[in-house]
């Protein structure tokens, strides 16, 4: 399994941009799915089984970028806006990387100055792409994605992109366990666009039509030094959420992935996050509407080149997710 999460983790795919992910998902599962098809947006899906409940897991390709947006005549830098939620305190002396391979330094203006003390705003910054020759050519419009390899540090892994590389991890794992054997009708979804406002899921799921759905994210710890307060740790199991600022899991389904995770014996916790939402907030308003939970990943330093899991929790997530889809729903 961690041979896959490098692999995704350090891939190249900022928001709406997420082809080079696709194809290596799809390789993954090729031979796991009983159809695989690609819809209009670049949403992954694929079905495994048929007849029975119809169930919609999803776990997002995308990651959050930047978008050159305007070169400068003179020294060459570029300038550039977000894609998705950048942290501006997280930038400075940062790479990233093009499509092309370009690879760029995010430098700041008065570096040993203001921006020593206070965060600069966004046109603060600048992407150093200069190679030595007359620095001609760059064109704005070209987007970019944070440039970083995984590391490991005992059962902790380390790397750009765990969100939502490792969410998609979870669903891949899911599907190999799972052989296809499934009581139920089961779409798992690899979305676009989650990073820049749920694009994605949203299609994905009114094309579905499911009878209920799982989102797969990663959330944040409250285990951090005068850290947010949040019950969620690292290494405490799968996070099994209750609320967020975009969804209120009905208590059906909270209940129902609570006793399959104390009937298997896999380790839980509750999650009660207080900023942020994942795909599901999407989902739960498809067409009439749909029951909808989330199973997250705990991680620490979310939205930076250093988001940590516990390959534990990642374990737990996999096994829960597989015993929700093996077994009967009762909701």
């Amino acid at each position: 399994m961690k041979s896959l999460i490098k692999t995704l983790v350090e891939a190249w795919g900022p928001s709406g941009y997420e082809h080079h992910v696709r194809a290596l998902i799809e390789k993954e599962v090729e031979g796991l799915a009983d159809e695989i098809t690609v819809d209009p947006l670049g949403n992954l899906i694929c079905r495994v089984g048929q007849g029975g409940r119809k169930i919609m897991v999803a776990a997002h390709m995308d990651e959050i970028g930047i978008m050159a947006t305007f070169v400068e005549k003179k020294s060459g830098y570029v300038r550039f806006a977000a894609i998705g939620g950048l942290l501006h305190t997280t930038l400075a002396g940062n790479r990233v990387r093009f499509e092309d391979g370009t690879l760029g330094v995010i430098g700041v203006q008065d570096a040993f100055g203001a921006a020593k003390t206070s965060v600069p705003n966004l046109d603060d910054f600048y992407i150093d792409v200069s190679d030595g020759g007359d620095g001609q050519g760059f064109e704005p419009g070209r987007p970019a994605a944070f440039s970083r390899e995984m590391q490991e540090r005992g059962a902790r892994l380390i790397a750009k992109s765990m969100d939502d590389r490792i969410g998609c991890v979870v669903a891949i794992e899911a599907m190999r366990r799972l052989k296809r054997a499934t009581p139920h009708e089961v779409y798992f979804v690899f979305t676009v666009q989650e990073e820049v406002g749920i694009r994605g899921a949203r299609p994905a799921a009114y094309r579905i039509d499911p009878d209920l759905a799982i989102a797969l994210d990663v959330t944040s710890t409250g285990d951090q030094i005068k850290g947010d307060k949040l019950v969620v740790r690292l290494g405490g199991g799968a996070a099994i959420k209750v609320h967020d600022t975009g969804l209120v899991v009905p208590p059906a389904i909270r209940d129902w992935m609570v006793a399959r995770a104390e009937a298997d014996g896999i380790p839980y916790q509750l999650e009660l996050l207080n900023l942020g939402t994942t795909d599901a907030a999407g989902i739960q308003t498809a067409r009439e509407g749909v029951p909808s939970g989330c199973i997250s990943i705990p991680c620490r330093y979310v939205h930076t080149t250093s988001e940590t899991v516990d390959l534990g929790d990642v374990e737990a997530c996999v096994a829960l997710l597989t015993s929700l889809l093996t077994n009967d729903v009762p909701v």
